[in-house]
This record gives structure tokens, sequence and C-alpha cells, in this order.
């Protein structure tokens, strides 16, 4: 059972939706974006895929810890 979505978490997976769709839309058309940025799409994508995996941590851990936290307080009304 998950904890009901906060107003921070729904912002947070929204992040880290549009995250991933950017990291999926980079990869797909690299060809093209190198051909027009040059060696700075490398580094622009390199830095996407860093700020993806580190948000998903982030995101990951705040959702286990408010799912945590939800699951004690039902446990502690039993």
């Amino acid at each position: 059972m998950a904890a009901p979505e906060t107003a921070t978490l729904k912002r947070m997976r929204l992040v880290w939706q549009s995250l991933c769709f950017s990291t999926a839309a980079g990869a797909a058309f690299f060809g093209p974006i190198h051909r027009a940025v040059g060696r700075g799409a490398s580094g622009g994508m390199a830095i996407l895929l860093s700020v993806c995996v580190l948000w998903t941590a982030f995101y990951f851990i705040r959702k286990h810890s408010a799912d945590s936290a939800y699951l004690d307080t039902l446990g502690n009304k039993e």
C-alpha cells in the first residue's frame, strides 16, 4: 500500500518523468542534435543523464520515506 501522493511528491514525480522522457528523446535524436550543436551535444547528454540518475535516486528515497511513514501510522492505529 502506498501513501497518498502529496503535492511535493507529485511535483517530484512529474519532474522525474520529464527527465526520463528528455533523456530518451535525446538518445533517440542524438544524431541530428549532434549535427546541429556539435561537441556540446555529448556534454549536454552526459549532464542530462547524470541529473536524471540523481533525481531518480532522490525521488525514490523520498517516496520510500513517505510510504514508510504512512504505513507506520496505519500500524499504530490498530
